[in-house]
């Protein structure tokens, strides 16, 4: 694929936890978490929160569909959009779905499939029909963390492990030349810099990152999982990181309060952005 292609993220859910609909949410968005990036002609999915149903209704324009969604974790706010990706019910698609947190740190007997995780998702009582209803030609490639993958031709993704409650992958996307980094739900420790996230990003044009909380706000969820914007910024400026852009926003944060956010971390680290719904960057 020639250096040249075109190679970009657009964001389709930028919340977590739980989807957030309303006025006071509609500026930046409130579906959970789901990325699409544009490698050339090529497809990359990652997660599939709420904003995944949104991005499914888009591609059927393009169908036949022959795309890769990977998976940071399986948490229901970045697999619920899951039974309602419209794509999957094609006969003509082909869908590989990846994911390498499963087995990270797992004893004899706890081992799952990404396969798995759905077919529990999507049974009685919690859902009407099973996965058996997806027509499309679905691989699933469960990977272990640390490895680097080559989905297609001319595409790299490193992977690194995130430190979130039944663990998380994080995600390096190469593409000439070029990288976006997509690192969400991964807690950091107080006065340290995580080493895995560190390496991952390093020297990437465009980090995104677990900004779920603020500092203040951040020793009242201690082990929940998620990290601060301003911990972003000391890791963007660890690894050298060009574009930081804050993601995962906590569901009590409002409009008004990532409008404060976002100032408040274009001062101190300026060209930080703050994601939102159908948002598009180009490394």
């Amino acid at each position: 694929m020639a250096d040249n292609a075109d190679f970009f993220v657009r964001f389709w859910g930028v919340r977590g936890s739980i989807a957030c609909p309303g006025d006071a949410w509609a500026r930046y968005g409130g579906n959970t978490s789901c990325l699409e990036v544009r490698c050339g002609q090529r497809v990359l999915i990652f997660d599939g929160g709420t904003g995944l149903r949104v991005l499914g209704k888009q591609l059927q324009t393009e169908t036949p569909i022959d795309a890769d969604i990977f998976f940071t974790h399986t948490h229901l706010d970045h697999i619920g959009g899951v039974p309602f990706f419209l794509p999957l019910f094609e006969q003509q698609n082909r869908l590989n779905l990846w994911a390498g947190h499963l087995n990270c740190g797992k004893g004899p007997g706890e081992e799952m499939t990404l396969e798995a995780v759905f077919r529990k998702m999507m049974a009685k009582p919690l859902f009407p029909v099973p996965v058996d209803v997806f027509k499309a030609n679905i691989n699933y490639r469960d990977f272990k963390v640390g490895e680097t993958l080559t989905p297609r031709p001319g595409i790299t993704i490193r992977t690194a492990k995130l430190e979130h409650p039944d663990d998380a992958t994080g995600y390096r996307v190469e593409f000439g030349g070029r990288s976006i980094c997509y690192v969400t739900d991964t807690e950091h420790k107080l006065g340290e810099r995580n080493p895995n996230v560190v390496e991952l990003v390093r020297n990437a044009d465009i980090f995104i990152y677990d900004c779920t909380y603020t500092d203040e706000e951040f020793p009242r969820f201690v082990k929940w999982g998620h990290s601060t914007w301003e911990e972003g910024t000391r890791i963007a400026d660890a690894a050298n990181a060009k574009t930081l852009v804050i993601f995962h926003h906590d569901p009590s944060h409002d409009d008004a309060t990532m409008d404060r956010i976002g100032a408040a971390a274009a001062r101190q680290r300026p060209g930080t952005l703050v994601a939102r719904e159908g948002m598009i960057l180009r490394p």
